[in-house]
């Protein structure tokens, strides 16, 4: 097994906010073996010279679509599953380039991209997806006009692949089990209304609570969990309520809201940048003027969010959410918290918090000895300045995935 050995430089300590100036590790295969303050003694070993630049975990990125490549979803209609997962290659491919080794798609990826990366067809970063969303009819899932006829099938274009639209207990739980069949690591929801669905008010309150507590119920007993898309604070609160585990956006949270998820040690997934950026650029690639208005209600409540949550106690976890055209902004994330976290918190966010997300605490987000060798190396100090990150990555000098260079530039 091929053994590196990263030295000259200094390691950024996540979980115990410290920059070690000299430090230096060892990975052997896909695996990180040591990591010291002092010299390592590792023979034989290939010896990586950071140059005096930062190592530190690979980033992680909690709220994607790896199959959402167009601002307008409902051009996706018109995509084959065979454009599809030709644009799903190259989005994936750009995320991993910007230092995300590991991603969770929150609806529409598939075991399919997953197991192709993972196998090493494709470049990317590692998968986790929840498959098709579940939405009820109306739902922010359902992206159908006034007048479209129910969809006779859920399996020929890129729309229909995003979510399955279900009504009734019988329903979700048959669709919950099919898409657990179908290997998706979680479950998502539609809970309430949303900014690029047509019809629904961003603060309906969707599914029933016997709809939310079968699939709930059904997920946990797989071994999983339900993650959902969810603005209103009664929204919020009733999906914790419950037994959801993790909500998107939650751009309008209240306190009561944000207090039981911390009880329940639920997460939030803040996605600030796609307001952002559909705010700047989503009239240019076809949002409608609907949606860009409850875009600009979600947009000023975003900061608002994160500072009601971190008051609470609530554990937050990175997320982008960009569509299509809008995904090179997906850095841009770290510089809109910086306006009120400090970057340790931000660093937090996409590394141990969302490893504890993803329950890979100990595998990925850290540099412990045992854990996935997924590292990046960037110019600068990210604990004191994340808008390093900005401009799609090109401060990342080095970027290994699983212990293998998927860049190196060390030695430009």
């Amino acid at each position: 097994m091929t053994r590196y050995h990263f030295k000259n430089g200094r390691i950024l300590d996540i979980e115990s906010r410290a920059l070690r100036e000299g430090a230096e590790l060892l990975t052997e295969g896909d695996r990180i073996v040591e990591f010291s303050d002092t010299a390592i003694k590792a023979p034989g070993a290939t010896v990586v010279d950071l140059g005096g630049r930062t190592l530190m975990p690979g980033l992680i990125d909690c709220h994607v679509h790896v199959y959402l490549s167009e601002v307008d979803v409902r051009r996706l209609a018109d995509f084959p599953m065979s454009r599809v997962a030709l644009e799903g290659s190259r989005l994936v491919r750009a995320m991993l380039e910007r230092g995300f080794t590991t991603v969770r798609d929150t609806g529409g990826g598939d075991f399919g991209i997953r197991d192709a990366i993972e196998q090493g067809v494709i470049p990317g970063p590692r998968l986790f997806v929840a498959g098709r969303v579940l939405s009820p009819t109306g739902g922010h899932g359902d992206m159908r006009r006034r007048m479209d006829p129910p969809a006779e099938c859920f399996c020929c274009n890129g729309l229909d692949q995003l979510s399955r639209i279900v009504d009734g207990v019988p329903a979700v739980l048959q669709a919950a089990r099919d898409e657990l069949r179908k290997g998706a690591d979680f479950i998502k929801i539609m809970a309430s209304g949303g900014v690029a669905s047509p019809l629904d008010p961003l603060d309906a309150i969707q599914f029933t609570r016997a709809e939310v507590s079968a699939i709930v119920e059904e997920v946990t007993n797989f071994g999983s969990y339900v993650a959902a898309h969810a603005y209103g604070a009664d929204a919020i609160y009733r999906a914790v309520d419950l037994g959801v585990r993790t909500i998107e956006h939650g751009n309008l949270i209240d306190a009561r809201a944000a207090k039981l998820m911390a009880e329940r040690g639920a997460f939030l997934v803040p996605t600030l940048v796609a307001y952002d950026s559909m705010g700047r650029r989503g009239r240019e690639f076809g949002m409608g003027e609907s949606n860009l208005a409850k875009n600009e209600k979600v947009l000023a409540a975003g900061l608002r969010s994160i500072e009601i949550a971190r008051a609470a106690g609530v554990q937050i976890a990175f997320g982008s959410d960009l569509l299509g055209q809008l995904q090179n902004d997906q850095c841009r994330e770290f510089r809109i918290r910086a306006e009120l976290l400090s970057p340790w918190e931000i660093l937090e966010s996409a590394s141990t918090v969302a490893a504890r997300l993803l329950r890979r605490e100990g595998e990925i987000g850290t540099l412990k000895p045992g854990a996935r060798a997924d590292l990046i190396v960037v110019e600068g100090d990210p604990s004191r300045d994340v808008t390093l990150f900005d401009d799609d990555g090109s401060k990342v000098a080095a970027i290994v995935k699983a212990g293998a260079f998927h860049r190196n530039r060390l030695a430009a």
